[in-house]
């Protein structure tokens, strides 16, 4: 069995925009795709409405990119953004940009708000997080611990982005707290911090999708 690390996984975009040219909209492109794509089966079985929590990394614009793909879909649902909208940057700007287009409501989510959020997570069936993927360094702020124990306490499905928020993709140690998923769609391969048991046990389901980066 194939693990990354958090190096490895790094190394291996850049060889994919650098020796193959594929840039890395094109990789977020599909990323979204099949987070969506996860979602829509999710949504089968479990009606209702999509909240998706995004962060202003690329993790962030592999939300803003599924939350496209469900506006295609039929699906719309509510996006969050944990920081401003001109600390998103690059690749994942551009997938922000056109959602805003799309005149898709996006909420910018801070400590001042978070008790709003606590009220309204109540009606959402499933929730994608889309907020700290595999570029974690250090405790997380407070505003990802409290947002994290908000979504931890609700009852809805919950999809993580490649690594569930707060768990270390290379060791499977947490940052002061880690999103518990029940489903997680991780592309390429998994991550070595997804194997130990205490890593694995915030990872739920874990889905090995191909993003199109030749391996």
């Amino acid at each position: 069995m194939i693990l990354l690390t958090v190096v490895q996984a790094k190394a291996l975009d850049n060889k994919a925009k650098e020796k193959f040219g594929i840039s890395t909209l094109v990789l977020m492109e599909n990323a979204g795709r099949a987070v969506s794509e996860e979602a829509l089966k999710v949504l089968q079985k479990r009606k209702g409405k999509v909240a998706i929590f995004c962060g202003t990394g690329n993790n962030g614009g592999d939300g803003f990119c599924a939350a496209r793909h469900l506006l295609t879909a039929g699906i719309k649902p509510d996006v969050f953004l944990l920081g401003k909208i001109g600390d998103v940057k690059n690749e994942g700007r551009i997938n922000l940009n056109i959602l805003l287009k799309l005149k898709q409501r996006v909420t910018q989510a801070s400590s001042s708000n978070t008790r709003l959020i606590k009220e309204k997570i109540k009606k959402y069936s499933l929730i994608i997080d889309a907020l700290l993927g595999t570029g974690i360094r250090g405790k997380i702020r407070p505003v990802y611990q409290d947002l994290i124990d908000i979504i931890n306490a609700s009852k809805a499905y919950v999809i993580s982005v490649d690594i569930p928020s707060g768990l270390d993709a290379t060791t499977g140690k947490t940052s002061g707290r880690c999103l518990k998923a029940d489903r997680t769609i991780t592309f390429v391969a998994k991550k070595r911090g997804m194997v130990p048991s205490a890593g694995r046990s915030y990872c739920g389901k874990i889905l090995i999708k191909d993003i199109g980066i030749p391996f």
